[in-house]
């Protein structure tokens, strides 16, 4: 594990609505993440925002990432769970622009992976990743997956990647300047 983390994963809350409602207005974001920018009023967005906070998640757990000091630079998750095969996808999203490039993704991933591993039985976590992100495919293979296919969907190409738990238990120990690549 890193042995200064510069980040912390933290529980969603109100106060990160207003920058991830920004980082899904914006075009380039929206692009990386393989989808079309969010088009709502942000009184409609921070309605349902506010909903979403109030239900317990059950298919998607999510959080802030956040620096030593406060600050939301993104978000990651574990969803499509699946307790059968023992997996479950992970992804992130750095919408702070300043912290790209500088292994803070790195370190969230290292975080989320850990919290995934540890709290759940689970063999395996996987993602996708846009054929064309090179910075984000090398975020992942830094912290151990490995690609295993690719996919189209809706008009997109992924490269699949994953990482099973032996692996993770393997590398982890290896990990320990990650951020500082």
């Amino acid at each position: 594990m890193p042995k200064t983390m510069r980040i912390m994963l933290c529980k969603k809350r109100l106060d990160d609505a207003v920058n991830d409602y920004t980082w899904k207005t914006d075009p380039e974001l929206a692009r990386l993440d393989a989808c079309t920018p969010l088009d709502m009023p942000f009184n409609e967005y921070l309605y349902l925002y506010i909903n979403e906070l109030q239900i317990t998640p059950v298919a998607k757990h999510e959080f802030s990432i956040e620096t030593s000091n406060g600050e939301h630079i993104g978000n990651c998750a574990y969803f499509n769970i699946n307790r059968f095969k023992g997996e479950a996808e992970v992804g992130i999203m750095l919408g702070n622009r300043k912290y790209w490039g500088k292994g803070y993704g790195a370190e969230a991933m290292v975080l989320l992976i850990d919290y995934v591993f540890n709290r759940h039985n689970f063999k395996m976590v996987y993602l996708k990743t846009l054929e064309g992100n090179i910075r984000a495919q090398n975020c992942f293979l830094k912290c151990g997956f490995t690609p295993c296919g690719r996919k189209k969907l809706d008009g997109y190409s992924f490269i699949i990647m994953e990482l099973p738990r032996e692996r993770w238990l393997s590398v982890r120990e290896n990990i320990a300047d990650i951020s500082r690549d």
